[in-house]
């Protein structure tokens, strides 16, 4: 099977009426560009009518791949099986819920190549999201960027350009997609940033909430650390080679 240029992945979870637009806006986006691309969905064990909405979906949308869950388990989970199944040389992720623009995608890709990177991360400008929750995000990624040591301006944006060889490097644990900026640069690989959109919630509320977020934080991110304070750092050449 040809592999395509790009996996676009992303966890659903109860999105049923964000589903269509989403599919129709990374068509939008990807469709004229050069690139070849799939799409990969992960029912995370949604309970209304999302699975049905997907299946029916890939009647206009054949270069989709839908996974699902028994149950409910989690971001991290889902965005795990979704980055392992894509067969794209570079894989990016985002919500379903349609606060990430796929348009923003082939700005990514361009940032990627002009800069030789091998991840390239969104930072959301004009955020549409209450006071309290943009006042909970810049604690949290002044927390996390403090305790690991990593200078990242917006870890919570889902919008993520990875390269293939980069993510299967990388083993995730509940909670810790919010840290693979931080772990792909562990394993050696160049991370860069670029602005991104953002856009209010049209439909439903969002499920993976912040108050969890919050609870586990301070466990993922010492947790990091102590990653950072062990990984192995060394440089080997093979004797009599030339």
């Amino acid at each position: 099977m040809t592999r395509p240029d790009l996996s676009v992945v992303f966890p659903v979870y109860n999105e049923e009426e964000n589903i269509p637009v989403l599919l129709e806006e990374i068509r939008a986006a990807l469709s004229p560009r050069p690139w070849t691309y799939e799409i990969v969905a992960v029912n995370d064990g949604s309970t209304d009518r999302s699975l049905e909405v997907l299946l029916a979906s890939r009647r206009d949308f054949p270069n989709m791949r839908i996974l699902s869950f028994e149950k409910n388990s989690g971001q991290t989970a889902a965005l795990d099986a979704a980055w392992r199944a894509a067969r794209g040389t570079w894989v990016v992720s985002l919500d379903a819920d349609l606060q990430n623009d796929p348009a923003d995608i082939p700005a990514m890709m361009e940032r990627l190549q002009s800069s030789a990177s091998d991840m390239v991360i969104g930072v959301r400008v004009n955020r549409q999201d209450t006071l309290a929750r943009k006042i909970q995000s810049r604690i949290g990624n002044g927390v996390r960027n403090w305790i690991t040591g990593d200078q990242i301006t917006d870890t919570g944006c889902s919008l993520k350009l990875v390269s293939r060889q980069a993510v299967d490097r990388v083993k995730l644990y509940t909670g810790m997609h919010r840290f693979l900026p931080t772990l792909v640069r562990l394993e050696g690989f160049k991370v860069v940033e670029m602005p991104v959109s953002h856009r209010a919630r049209r439909f439903g509320i969002s499920k993976y909430g912040a108050m969890n977020r919050a609870a586990r934080g301070l466990a993922d991110c010492l947790a990091v650390r102590w990653m950072s304070s062990r990984i192995l750092r060394y440089k080997v050449h093979e004797e009599g080679q030339s």
